[in-house]
Order: C-alpha cells, then structure tokens, then sequence
C-alpha cells in the first residue's frame, strides 16, 4: 500500500498514524528506539504490506503490469490504489479529502523531531507537493511514478504505468474495492490484536 491508504488504515489514531507513515524507513534494530502506538503503528505497517503482497486480487492486478514493469508492478499497483482510495475517498470517509490530508500533514508534523531524517526529507517534498491529495487523479500518479522512474537505477518505465491505468481502469478498479475492503478488516482487526499484546489502546 502506498502513503494515502497507510494514512487511512491508521483509524485516526494519532501514533499509530506517525509510525504507519513513518515505517519503511525504520530499518533492523531502529524499531528498538520506539515505543507505545508508534511502534505498533511501524509493525502495522508491516502486517498491511505482507497482506497486500501476498493477496491474490492484488496479484490478478499485477497480472496486466508484469510484462512491460516486471517487479516494479508491486510499486505501481500500491500507487494505483492510493489514487483509487483518493477518487473513491468519500465511500470510504465522512471527512472530506482535503481535510484528512491536512491533517495527516500536521500531526506528522508535530513528529518529525523523533522519526528518521531520511523520512523528514521525503516528507518536505510530500507535503509540499501536496502528494496525498494529489493522488485523486492521474496527473497526480503521473508524477509521482515519473518521480520514482527517474530514481531507479535501471529503466523501470514508471513512468509508462498510468497509460495502462487508463486502458484498464475498470478492471483495476473493481480488484481495489474488492481487495481494499478484506484489507480494511484485515487491518483493523490486527491493530486489536498488536495493541493488546502490546497494552496500548
């Protein structure tokens, strides 16, 4: 899953959202130097992506991109959800887009002193190209895959993915729906599980 649906499936628990954002750059023995909802929030993390990656309507999605993408099909599938969720936002929350957004930015904000700088640097340019509102559309995936093709080493053509989002748009999103609400339950019910074996609520 990519950054909008991690914000989402933190349940407006304010820790559990910093270490949800915060997780892929928490690396080995880092997890060590946090503690309470933040690091539940980082092992949440974890549990949502092995879910999303090993689930068979995500694979069937993967299934149009792995010709031209190879194994970067998995990156773009996770972006191609966020801007699923970001269309779709209001099916899946009674608080306007825009506003969770903000503050998604804000708390992440107040966070930043105690989270990894390498996400504080990511997290300069997210929130001032406003990425998790911007993943409603196209235009908006566009250039974060263009962003991310140019980082790679090889030539991943990310850039290219949105062509096939477009061709086969209701295809791809009737797998997100039928994924994302097994991976909202999925989610939620593990959250209840790491909170009570970690004593935090």
């Amino acid at each position: 899953m990519n950054f909008l649906a991690h914000a989402y499936l933190s349940f407006g628990q304010e820790e559990i959202l910093v270490g949800n954002m915060a997780a892929d750059f928490v690396k080995g023995k880092e997890l060590l130097r946090y503690q309470g909802n933040v690091k539940t929030g980082i092992l949440l993390h974890r549990e949502i992506d092995s879910f999303t990656d090993s689930h068979p309507l995500v694979r069937a999605g993967q299934s149009y991109l792995r010709p031209k993408f190879r194994h970067y099909s998995t990156v773009i599938t996770d972006i191609f959800f966020d801007y699923f969720l970001g269309k779709n936002w209001a099916h899946f929350s009674s608080v306007p887009l825009e506003i969770f957004v903000n503050q998604t930015y804000e708390i992440l904000d107040r966070h930043l002193e105690e989270l990894p700088a390498r996400f504080g640097e990511m997290f300069y340019w997210m929130k001032s190209q406003n990425w998790l509102y911007q993943y409603r559309e196209i235009s908006g995936i566009q250039k974060s895959l263009s962003g991310l093709s140019r980082r790679t080493v090889f030539d991943s053509k990310m850039d290219e993915a949105p062509e096939v989002l477009l061709e086969k748009e209701a295809e791809f999103e009737v797998i997100f729906f039928a994924f994302f609400a097994e991976l909202e339950t999925f989610a939620r019910q593990k959250l209840f599980e790491l909170q009570r074996i970690h004593g935090h609520h």
